[in-house]
C-alpha cells in the first residue's frame, strides 16, 4: 500500500527545486497533484515528470500573494479531485538583500506577501475545506531562518519565523478537526537558486552546515511525505528541521 494512495495533494511553488521534489514524491505514493506556481517555462516538462509517477496531476496558475487567485485554486482542486487531503505550502522568494536601516518599504512588503502573507491566504482556504471534512494534513515551509537570524535578510528571517508561529497556532486550533499541521526548516538545498551564487559564496555557506554539504531536495521530499502521511498520525504544531546539523551550532 502507497502512503498516500488516491490522497489529493496541493503544492504551491512545485515547478521546480524542492516544490517539484515533493510533487513527485507524492505522485510515486499514489496522490493526485496540484502543483499551484506563477507560470513558467518549465510547466511543461515539470508536469510530465509528474505524471510519470501519478496521470492524476494538474497545474493551476497562481500568485499566492492574491487573495481571490488561491481562493480559485483552491476551488479547481475540490472540482477535480473532490477532495483536499494534504496541502503543502512551499511558494516563496528570497528577496534582495539589505540591512534592517537600508531595506526599502518596497523590499520588505515584496517578501512578505509572498513568503507570510502567501502562506495564509492558502492556510485560509485549504482549512475550509479540512473543516468541512474533518480531515487533512498542512505543512509549511518555513526554514532555518525561521528560527535563528541571518544578517541582510530581515524580511525572509521575519517572514519564516511567522510561519512558523502560523502554523503552531492553527494547529492549536484545528487539533480536535483531523487536521494536523507542521512545518518543515529545511537548510540550505541545492536547488537552481542557489547556483546563481559565486562560487566562493556557494562554499561559505556549504561550510556553514557541520556536514560540509548542502542538502538535496529529495531529503526535505523525504519529510514532507512522512509529515503527509498517517506515520505521523500523533504530530502536530511541530518543525521538522532537516539540515545537515545548521541549528545545532
Amino acid at each position: 500500500m502507497k502512503k498516500l494512495e488516491n490522497k489529493t495533494v496541493f503544492i504551491t511553488g512545485g515547478l521546480s527545486g524542492i516544490g517539484k521534489a515533493c510533487a513527485i514524491a507524492a505522485a510515486k505514493e499514489g496522490a493526485n497533484i496540484a502543483i499551484a506556481d506563477i507560470k513558467s517555462e518549465m510547466v511543461d516538462k515539470t508536469m510530465a515528470e509528474i505524471k510519470l509517477e501519478s496521470p492524476n496531476a494538474i497545474f493551476i496558475e497562481c500568485n499566492v500573494a492574491i487573495f481571490s487567485e488561491v481562493k480559485t485554486a483552491i476551488q479547481k482542486v475540490i472540482a477535480t479531485f473532490k477532495t483536499l487531503d494534504i496541502a503543502l505550502n512551499n511558494a516563496g522568494i528570497g528577496g534582495e538583500p539589505s540591512k534592517v536601516g537600508d531595506m526599502t518599504e518596497q523590499q520588505w512588503l515584496k517578501v512578505i506577501s509572498v513568503n507570510l502573507n502567501g502562506v495564509f491566504n492558502c492556510m485560509k482556504h485549504e482549512l475550509e475545506q479540512m473543516e468541512k471534512q474533518k480531515s487533512g494534513a498542512i505543512i509549511n515551509m518555513s526554514s532555518i531562518l525561521g528560527k535563528v537570524g541571518f544578517a541582510a535578510s530581515a524580511h525572509y528571517v521575519a517572514a519564516k519565523h511567522a510561519v512558523i508561529g502560523l502554523t503552531q497556532t492553527a494547529a492549536l486550533e484545528y487539533a480536535t478537526q483531523g487536521i494536523r499541521v507542521n512545518a518543515i526548516c529545511p537548510g540550505f538545498i541545492d536547488t537552481p537558486l542557489l547556483n546563481q551564487l559565486k562560487s566562493e559564496d556557494l562554499q561559505h555557506i556549504v561550510t556553514m552546515h557541520p556536514m560540509e554539504r548542502l542538502g538535496k531536495a529529495e531529503e526535505i521530499a523525504d519529510g514532507f511525505i512522512f509529515l503527509a502521511s498517517n506515520q505521523s498520525s500523533f504530530i502536530s504544531g511541530t518543525t521538522l528541521e532537516i539540515d545537515g546539523g545548521y541549528l545545532s551550532k
